[in-house]
């Protein structure tokens, strides 16, 4: 197939646009000057905010293009109006989890015959360096992989973009399960929080989605997002907050053994939750292997200004 001329307008559907990381993927494609379409699924019915934020990205000079994932026909006239399709459908288990779903889109891409360039919804770990971990945690990437083998079996060019926990989740909160404000008295540490994290702001990450979507150099490679100073151990992002709210938390050390020790007592979501955590805190999953063959967006995108974790706290002081 063709590919887009790097620095040309591409025309993108992105797909899962009114999700939390979907709508930022919207802005910064027309904010790139991309040719950008979204998804309108039947099934949003009447859920009020969804369908204020389509019509918002419309303002805005989005199209608007119907299409389900239980009418394949609607999807392969959808994919057939543009370039390029960025997927950022849920992974997550505490909220909607359609990883799987993706493979209808793989078979309306293929079907189409047109589409230049395939960017499924990854973002996180690596899956294809996720084989060891535990259930049922370990769902989301065998089925990021299930995503990727079909990919590869029907010839689609595409782009996986990885690497970097969101700070929405994981940065504000200095990292503690069940709440996304900072503590305001003590801190659970993971082992002795010198394990090295990635961490990035979502627009940043939709920032990179859509300069990378279009970029000879990313087709068909793996593009790890490592924001040099956001790669962080959790006690340092601990220290970022105390330094800028004045106080120093009390700190409790928490072993991996008693991490995991109830984790079969917990429900199904929260298991799945324990599991990434471990491999993220403990093991040290996003920053145990370098780049190698494949490329790190802020280098290829030097012109994007991240931001840094005492920017993003500063918010919450």
């Amino acid at each position: 197939m063709k590919e887009t001329n790097f620095g040309e307008k591409t025309r993108v559907l992105v797909v899962g646009g009114t999700g939390s990381l979907g709508r930022r993927i919207v802005s910064a494609c027309l904010a790139e000057g991309h040719e950008t379409y979204v998804l309108q699924r039947p099934e949003i019915g009447v859920d009020i905010e969804k369908v204020q934020l389509l019509l918002s990205f419309k303002r805005l000079g989005a199209h608007l293009v119907e299409g389900s994932f239980s009418d394949h026909q609607s999807l392969v006239s959808a994919v057939k109006q543009v370039d390029v399709v960025v997927s950022a459908m849920s992974g997550v288990h505490f909220r909607t989890h359609n990883i799987p779903v993706q493979l209808k889109l793989v078979a309306a891409i293929e079907e189409a015959g047109n589409v230049k360039r395939f960017l499924p919804s990854e973002f996180g770990m690596d899956p294809s360096r996720m084989g060891h971990a535990m259930p049922p945690g370990s769902e989301t990437f065998d089925q990021k992989m299930e995503i990727r083998n079909a990919i590869k079996a029907a010839g689609i060019s595409h782009t996986y973009l990885v690497g970097a926990c969101f700070a929405a989740y994981f940065g504000g909160n200095l990292s503690q399960m069940g709440t996304l404000f900072p503590p305001k008295k003590k801190v659970d540490i993971y082992g002795d929080g010198n394990v090295k994290v990635v961490f990035v702001d979502e627009d940043d990450m939709a920032k990179y989605t859509a300069k990378t979507l279009n970029d000879p150099r990313t087709l068909n490679k793996t593009v790890y997002v490592r924001p040099t100073d956001n790669i962080l151990t959790q006690m340092e992002l601990v220290q970022i907050w105390e330094k800028l709210n004045g106080k120093e938390l009390e700190k409790t050390y928490v072993s991996g053994n008693d991490f995991l020790a109830d984790i079969e007592d917990k429900e199904i979501s929260h298991q799945a939750g324990l599991g990434h955590f471990y491999h993220i805190y403990y093991e040290g999953c996003l920053t145990d292997h370098e780049v190698g063959d494949d490329e790190e967006a802020t280098k290829l995108y030097p012109d994007v200004k991240y931001k840094r974790m005492d920017e993003y706290l500063n918010i919450f002081v």
